[in-house]
């Protein structure tokens, strides 16, 4: 089984995949009151819907192999660890033929803030630390039952996350 090392998320090796912000250290121009300081639209998203906030609890397996990925056809999904770093794998948009030959591992420090372009393979985040973890999913609403396809790996394309 085909071995991928999580690593440290960073501008350069993700941005194939999306983009990200740390939200609990704010950086860059500020819009500046009396008592606050407002960092506007450090990511951003098209949507002609409604936005669905839900939140997901991801228990640590014992191993992190990946037997499913999913993908959006149309829509970017927005993912932030809350209470825990998080483990977010990824591969390229290729067709709907999954391509776990390409999949990278990021470990995401929580309260950041990530968001993959539409068609990017992926699953549920993985907890990097704690027995679990929960985290904030942003999708367009629905988007789990109206552009969401869920590929069950064959054994040749699974492959395990290690730190």
């Amino acid at each position: 089984m085909r071995t991928v090392k999580a690593v440290p998320i960073s501008y350069e090796n993700f941005a194939p995949f999306g983009q990200f912000y740390t939200m609990d250290a704010p950086k860059g121009h500020a819009l500046c009151g009396e008592i606050h300081k407002f960092f506007p639209d450090r990511l951003t998203a098209d949507c002609n819907h409604r936005v669905g906030y839900s939140p997901i609890l991801v228990k640590k397996p014992e191993k992190m192999i990946i037997t499913q990925q999913e993908y959006h056809t149309t829509t970017w999904e927005m993912i932030m660890p809350l209470d825990d770093d998080m483990i977010l794998h990824v591969a390229p948009a290729s067709a709907g033929v999954p391509v776990t030959e390409q999949a990278q591992a990021f470990i995401v420090p929580k309260h950041t803030l990530v968001k993959m372009n539409a068609a990017i393979w992926h699953l549920a985040p993985l907890p990097a630390k704690e027995a679990q973890l929960t985290a904030m999913i942003i999708l367009p609403e629905c988007t789990y039952a109206n552009d969401c396809t869920v590929v069950d790996l064959t054994p040749e394309q699974q492959f395990e996350i290690v730190l």
